[in-house]
């Protein structure tokens, strides 16, 4: 993970699918279950993705929270 990562998921949009255009942070879980288990995109968006999973699944949404109020 990098620095700016978390920031990342809270003001970059998903560019594609069912959920286009809706922020990262704000995808539901169960979208990002199925990427984990289907395999994530490569690059940046599906390192994004796998991150936002990973919170997700872990109960740690609200770390994005104080990032929402910054920007």
């Amino acid at each position: 993970m990098q620095a700016q990562d978390l920031e990342r998921l809270v003001t970059l949009a998903m560019p594609f699918g069912k959920y286009k255009g809706r922020l990262i942070a704000d995808l539901p879980g169960h979208y990002l279950n199925w990427f984990a288990r289907e395999g994530f995109p490569p690059g940046e968006i599906g390192r994004l993705l796998a991150l936002m999973q990973e919170l997700d699944h872990n109960g740690l949404k609200g770390l994005l929270e104080p990032l929402r109020k910054r920007g």
